[in-house]
């Protein structure tokens, strides 16, 4: 009788709740519902964060994909409402849109070589982070970042090895299917020094840091067997750069405006000073020298 009077949980609380039972359905409501709220309310950033969460573990679980197809209710709001949404805030004026249309736009003026090594440099700098996170059960693969950048590096100079492609191209694949793992949207975090925890679904941020990593291996590959075969390259991919970013985590654990972010702020430095050095008649060994100060730093430390 007294459960009727029972206090209805809050979204934060429901998402507290879910992550602990595991109920992904559950996850998705709440990701959901605290988007939709933040977002009729003004706040942008967090209405971004938190609906790109809901449509994550919604696209991610086959279980909760043929729920919504059963589910009118669910369908509109999880599915429909969650996607025109997520539609109407990439128009919105925000640092999860700007920087990579200002990117792009600096990327015309730079050739294909230029293109790729800005993108290296950026991948570099989450050497350190991701093999901290590769310490979480189905997340080694981030352990591989520092491995894959030196080997790309390389491969700009000298033809790599049948077994370093094979390689490459498992950890491109690696990197993909992780974002479809409990491990991915889970609740797996690691502690920062002087900070809140970061999690793994942070890298969700920016298209998802994983995925463009994929991108960038992917692109890599296909350069390296275009060249190998006499063929036409693919195009460098930009979407790399900026995502270093990673907006969720300074979202999430209660950044107002991101452009204020002094960890943010120096990433954006970083990549100005790397458009500077790509633009400039680099060697390799500059190159070389800059990749492994990159993999030795701490992105998300205290400034």
């Amino acid at each position: 009788m007294f459960g009727l009077f029972e206090k209805k949980k809050n979204p934060e609380e429901r998402m507290e709740e879910c992550l602990r039972k595991r109920d992904w359905d559950g996850l998705a409501r709440a990701y959901y519902d605290l988007g939709a709220a933040a977002m009729d309310k003004g706040d942008l950033n967090k209405a971004v964060l938190w609906l790109n969460r809901a449509d994550t573990v919604y696209s991610a679980r086959d279980e909760v994909y043929e729920k919504a197809g059963k589910n009118r209710l669910f369908h509109r709001e999880i599915v429909t409402d969650c996607s025109d949404r997520i539609g109407k805030l990439e128009d919105a004026a925000l640092l999860y849109n700007n920087i990579p249309s200002e990117v792009e736009e600096k990327a015309e003026e730079l050739s294909d070589i230029q293109v790729r090594i800005w993108g290296l440099l950026s991948a570099a700098r989450l050497v350190s982070l991701g093999q901290r996170l590769s310490r979480i059960p189905g997340c080694e693969v981030l352990g591989s970042l520092g491995w894959a950048v030196d080997t790309m590096l390389k491969s700009f100079q000298e033809p790599v090895s049948q077994g370093e492609y094979d390689q490459l191209m498992s950890v491109c694949n690696a990197l993909y299917d992780m974002g479809d793992t409990e491990a991915f949207y889970g609740g797996g975090e690691i502690d920062v020094p002087g900070g809140a925890p970061f999690q793994v679904f942070d890298l969700n941020g920016m298209m998802g840091v994983h995925l463009e990593l994929n991108n960038y291996l992917d692109n890599h590959l296909r350069l390296l067997s275009a060249l190998s075969q006499n063929q036409e390259p693919p195009a460098a991919d930009i979407c790399m750069v900026g995502c270093t970013l990673l907006p969720d985590y300074y979202v999430r654990t209660g950044a107002n405006a991101l452009e204020d972010v002094p960890q943010i702020k120096a990433e954006m430095e970083r990549m100005e000073r790397d458009y500077d050095f790509v633009s400039s008649g680099f060697t390799w060994e500059q190159a070389a020298g800059r990749v492994k100060e990159y993999k030795e730093l701490d992105i998300l430390q205290r400034l």
